[in-house]
């Protein structure tokens, strides 16, 4: 008996492997804009030099990376690269200097330190700048303010700039406020946008060039088969870690709320193998903590007390209490509400420790500010902020290049 019940499981754990695999192979594969872009041989860009903007995330689908794919063409002569914040690598937390590419010989400019844009000099060489880097889906995460200082660039040197897109990886559907103030604009704010803009880098690009008069001869290589309702999960690719603390899709679907703590004296999870999936600080005592979170009702998430020790950043080598996310379902959960949420719980219990008047900086809102500090809920920040939102979904759906149809724009839902 005890052999039939082996068997028995061992075909039903082969049914379910078979099973497994088979969904696996139906699963749709997104093509990134560099595949798109080989598919073509590389047309587009025929004959030009070519500069790259890029960082580790740059990769094909078979995992070779943009700045190999371009050097070896025969179509186009890449001559030099670009490197966003954390470098051409992606590992650096602080400054990135200018160096030499190991591999292809090819000068790297930093367009992270003394200049955030190209210079006049780095561009003169140029027939084109392309950009192929994974964007987040939240207006503070600096990528796309590197893309769009070099729009502006490119534009005055009268270069045409091409945009290889990826996926959102936190999905296009999904639009949070609050809108950045227009006197709020910054290097993590290049112009007014919601926290959570549910914008591919390319339609941020059309955005940018259309809302901010930049002017560039902008070319967006789309990509393949992505859906506004995709997560990153649901693309086929492999994941990458796109900066040195975003280590998991979790990590990236709670960023665009749990972010707005990262100026404030609350850890966000900086320094411990999982940032941005806990929070804490010294003074606050988890359960009391995650009781008053679990109270407050935030849909699609829970929270756990625990205490941590983070080994650098905020609060660094200081135990701090707190709460780990869970979340449970993603069709509810707002990462920004979370966010309002948690700042609005934080001023309550701890009003003489918590640094709320940093909020402001990622936040961006004035009024919300106001909101949140005068007692005010989640929903009547959220709500306030409406009539600012629907004007920018409706500029907004002019550069939207996938599903444009309105039905899939689930707003605030």
């Amino acid at each position: 008996m005890m052999t039939m019940h082996w068997s028995v499981a061992i075909i039903a754990l082969s049914l379910l492997e078979t099973i497994s695999l088979q969904g696996a192979d139906a699963l749709p594969t997104v093509l990134n804009g560099i595949d798109v872009l080989r598919e073509q041989n590389f047309e587009l860009l025929a004959g030009k030099r070519v500069g790259l903007i890029t960082n580790h995330t740059g990769i094909s689908a078979d995992g070779i990376s943009t700045i190999d794919l371009l050097y070896r063409s025969n179509v186009c002569k890449l001559v030099a690269l670009f490197s966003p914040e954390h470098g051409i690598r992606g590992t650096v937390d602080a400054k990135v200097k200018s160096s030499v590419d190991g591999r292809t010989g090819l000068p790297v400019y930093s367009l992270y330190a003394d200049t955030k844009r190209p210079l006049p000099e780095m561009l003169k060489n140029l027939d084109a700048l392309v950009f192929d880097i994974q964007d987040i889906g939240a207006r503070f995460y600096t990528y796309c303010t590197t893309m769009a200082y070099s729009m502006e660039e490119a534009a005055k040197a009268g270069i045409p700039f091409y945009v290889l897109d990826r996926p959102n990886p936190i999905g296009g559907a999904i639009v949070e406020g609050p809108m950045l103030n227009a006197d709020k604009i910054s290097f993590t704010g290049y112009m007014p946008l919601p926290v959570r803009h549910g914008m591919t880098a390319g339609e941020m690009a059309r955005y940018f060039n259309m809302e901010n008069g930049i002017g560039a001869k902008l070319h967006v290589v789309e990509m393949k088969h992505w859906m506004r309702s995709y997560y990153f999960w649901d693309t086929g690719q492999v994941w990458i870690d796109p900066s040195p603390n975003m280590r998991s899709m979790t990590a990236a679907v709670l960023y665009p709320g749990i972010c707005l703590l990262e100026r404030t004296n609350v850890s966000v999870g900086r320094g411990t193998d999982r940032p941005f999936e806990i929070l804490g600080a010294p003074w606050i005592e988890p359960r009391r903590f995650g009781a008053a979170l679990r109270a407050a009702q935030v849909p699609g998430i829970r929270f756990v007390p625990i205490f941590f020790t983070p080994d650098s950043g905020r609060n660094k080598g200081t135990k701090c209490g707190g709460v780990s996310l869970v979340i449970t379902d993603i069709e509810k959960f707002r990462s920004v509400y979370l966010g309002l949420a948690l700042i609005s719980i934080l001023h309550k219990l701890y009003p003489e420790e918590f640094e709320i008047d940093n909020v402001i900086d990622l936040l961006g809102n004035e009024d919300a500010m106001r909101r949140i500090k005068a007692g005010q809920s989640p929903d009547e920040v959220i709500r306030a902020g409406e009539t600012e939102l629907e004007k920018f979904m409706v500029k907004r759906r002019k550069a939207l290049i996938y599903d444009r149809v309105p039905k899939h724009e689930k707003g605030r839902q």
